[in-house]
């Protein structure tokens, strides 16, 4: 187990200290930023009910709900039984550990709830739109991808703790989303 850690610390230190630049320091910090996103979901939400109607109400409140199970699978039951410092707040990496924000989160790194959180909302739209839009809703997964990397960017995550967070975000919003398409499928 020690040896995944230390991998785990190494590739920490290569994203976090020697791949840094200007410019993923300014984007970096404001990529993680949930409002930032803000006008996405509401473009979601308006573009889905709009083409869809009732069945896109459905689908909004099964996007909620994805979202939700993934929040507290990740918040609760995870976070609150597996503890682990966060890069941000180790003693041992302050000599080199880069952190972009101006807060240092005290809740467990292992798993990333946005890492959670947004690959769950990127499987749900994927396994629901992509008979209808074909490879666009693919694109989330790049979307989530991108947050993931920038929580460890900014030192508030390890890579396993995203890398966890994303598998498990990817099977939390699989389901729903198979689930969906048989109960109501967007026609």
């Amino acid at each position: 187990m020690e040896a995944i850690f230390n991998f785990d610390r190494q590739l920490l230190k290569l994203i976090n200290y020697y791949w840094q630049n200007g410019f993923f320091n300014w984007l970096m910090p404001w990529l993680r930023n949930s409002e930032v996103w803000a006008p996405l979901y509401l473009f979601m939400i308006v573009f889905v009910v709009t083409n869809f109607k009732k069945t896109g109400w459905w689908w909004v409140l099964f996007a909620i709900c994805t979202v939700t199970i993934s929040d507290l699978t990740s918040s609760r039951l995870i976070k609150e039984n597996i503890i682990r410092l966060r890069p941000c707040n180790d003693p041992a990496l302050a000599d080199w550990l880069r952190v972009l924000v101006g807060y240092r989160p005290q809740s467990s790194s292992f798993t990333s709830s946005h890492a959670c959180n947004h690959f769950a909302l990127a499987s749900f739209i994927y396994t629901t739109l992509k008979h209808h839009f074909k490879k666009w809703p693919a694109g989330f997964f790049f979307w989530a991808f991108s947050i993931c990397y920038a929580q460890v960017y900014v030192g508030v995550h390890y890579p396993l703790d995203v890398t966890a967070g994303a598998l498990i975000g990817i099977l939390i919003g699989y389901l729903p989303g198979k689930f969906f398409n048989r109960s109501y499928g967007l026609a």
